[in-house]
């Protein structure tokens, strides 16, 4: 090969500012590769593309980039309107293409395959909007940067896309963060790479290592040691991740890049994983969404011998793309999730404090849902002195629901403590507002009244509209079901006389009212649901009641029903 000898660091030009930033992308790049400022002019380049241009830097550097290196076929000078670099160099986007052709220093043209794309370098003057061109030959083609049995090649087209669609379904198939990644993780290695770390910006800037994972003899294993937090991102490092983290475009680096002292403490945790993995070379890209940087994620070869190219980074760049997109969505959703069920939570009582009377509740929001429902609990002091009792249902699983069900809730409290009347015409008369003035298409609901009697027993009154029968367990563990009582649900528009039902409960009894989440199941019918809710709550008889409840929910609950439940429940004193 003809031309001068040169080093493996960068050839750069002054000012010094522009040398210190720029050499240290391009040494770290492991490929040919080029600087060019906002007019196209060469203001660096590093050794690999000397020795391949055969042109030593001063022959390169202040020159048009296009007039001297562009060639067709046949060497001679390529006219920009056929170029097809130069859109994406006006529009500040990354591109690339192949079987394409430079002007060497001895008029050969030389085969290449190209990649371009910006870099923003901030402090260096006229020269902070800078546009990085990597090149390499095709196999065969001469000189090549490192042996030809050593030259990475990318996956086939086929393989590329069937990845890419893989990656779209595995990834928009979960709304859980933690999902994402683990199967961002699976994959990548070892079909890419033999290790994967992806780092996850989280609230208030603060970066944390989500994981270190390394792919052998088929297995995945996780490098708990070198996860966790690190340290901020700093705003003018030109080091590979700590732009990652900031937005840049994807880059490859090696252990060199981490070998000058560290300019940051993050800068100091990629000399350390280098050091402890044995990568030696890495290709990193940006985790994005269309609203904020996410983090970022890095492939890294130590088993394979072959080096990262500037062809992986377009595959990489399509997957941290839609991992990024995936990741959003979930912490999205997260968000919601986590307003949704403080607001549900927030909406649910406090139990009032009655003596002689143990009362607990439970409210599970539905695991696959937006978290909100229409499923609710109340009880209440009434103005004679009894004390109320209500679970229902709102029809949904959204912000819709919970306000009716709030809704229905005020509007039972008002009508109990104003009008001194037998449940069934507090619920007739909630029946009749719920046409008119509250925003609930139809709603279940159990509403009782339970007092103290003067001989000392407690005496339940209830109406039922269109509810899951409660429950009562004697301290002795008989459980039946309370069937009588029971009417049409609410917002129906049909008006039918709605019945009463009565009964003491024993001493040391057991009072549960539910929801259907709690019993219903697409296995089984609600008579099987029915049937395990009254052996197991038989069984916990003697339970404290948090724990009867808490019990009782870990049993009975169906894995499969993706609904909300509530569980109510009241004992009576048991005697000396």
């Amino acid at each position: 090969m003809t031309g001068p000898k040169s080093t493996d660091t960068a050839s750069v030009q002054p000012p010094e500012a522009t040398e210190t930033a720029l050499a240290v992308v391009l040494a770290a790049l492991g490929t040919a590769a080029y600087a060019v400022d906002e007019q196209g002019r060469i203001i660096a380049v590093n050794a690999l593309a000397e020795r391949m241009l055969a042109r030593p830097a001063t022959d390169l550097v202040d020159h048009d980039a296009h007039d001297l290196l562009h060639r067709d076929a046949h060497g001679q000078p390529l006219s920009r309107a056929q170029c097809a670099m130069r859109p994406a160099f006006l529009a500040r986007r990354t591109a690339q293409a192949d079987q394409e052709w430079f002007a060497r220093g001895d008029g050969r043209p030389l085969p290449v395959s190209w990649l371009t794309t910006p870099l923003n370098l901030t402090g260096l003057g006229d020269h902070e909007r800078v546009t990085l061109v990597l090149f390499h030959t095709p196999d065969g083609a001469e000189p090549s940067s490192a042996p030809a049995e050593q030259v990475a090649q990318p996956l086939p087209e086929l393989e590329r896309l069937a990845l890419l669609a893989e990656t779209t379904t595995q990834l928009t198939s979960t709304l859980d963060a933690d999902e994402a990644v683990h199967r961002l993780v699976s994959l990548v290695v070892p079909r890419l790479a033999d290790w994967v770390v992806i780092d996850l910006i989280r609230e208030r800037d603060e970066v944390w290592r989500a994981v270190v994972a390394h792919a052998e003899d088929g297995a995945v294993t996780h490098h708990e040691d070198l996860q966790g937090p690190m340290p901020p991102v700093p705003q003018q490092s030109p080091m590979p991740l700590s732009r990652a983290l900031r937005g840049a475009a994807s880059t490859i680096t090696s252990p060199q890049t981490y070998q000058q002292p560290p300019d940051s403490g993050i800068t100091a945790e990629q000399h350390r994983l280098f050091d402890a993995t044995g990568i030696h070379s890495a290709a990193i890209a940006p985790l994005r969404s269309t609203r904020e940087v996410l983090g970022a994620v890095t492939l890294g070869r130590s088993q394979t011998p072959q080096p990262f190219t500037p062809a992986d980074l377009s595959l990489l760049e399509d997957i941290a793309r839609r991992a990024g997109l995936a990741l959003d969505n979930a912490r999205l959703y997260q968000r919601q999730r986590t307003v949704a069920e403080t607001m549900q939570r927030h909406l649910l009582p406090q139990l009032p404090q009655v003596p002689g009377l143990q009362m607990t509740a439970r409210y599970l929001p539905a695991p696959d849902a937006s978290q909100v429902g229409g499923d609710w609990y109340d009880a209440f002091p009434l103005s004679d002195g009894a004390t109320a009792l209500a679970v229902g249902d709102v029809v949904g699983h959204d912000l819709e629901a919970a306000a009716g069900m709030a809704q229905l809730r005020n509007i039972v409290r008002a009508y109990a403590w104003a009008q001194q009347e037998p449940p069934s015409r507090i619920v007739d008369r909630l029946d009749k507002a719920v046409m008119h003035i509250a925003d609930v298409p139809m709603a279940t609901m159990i509403f009782a009244r339970i007092e103290e009697t003067e001989d000392g027993r407690w005496y339940l009154s209830w109406t039922n509209a269109g509810h899951p029968p409660p429950l009562l367990v004697t301290h002795d563990g008989l459980a039946h079901c309370l069937t009588d009582g029971h009417g049409i649900l609410l917002g129906t528009g049909t008006h039918h006389p709605r019945p009463d039902a009565t009964t003491f409960l024993p001493p040391g009894s057991t009072l549960l009212l539910y929801t259907d989440g709690l019993i219903e199941s697409p296995d089984h019918s609600l008579d099987e649901g029915l049937h395990r809710l009254r052996r197991h709550a038989a069984a916990l008889a003697h339970r404290p009641l948090p724990a009867f409840a808490d019990q009782l929910l870990r049993r009975v609950r169906p894995t499969d029903n993706d609904d909300d439940v509530v569980l109510f429940t009241l004992r009576t004193p048991t005697p000396a």
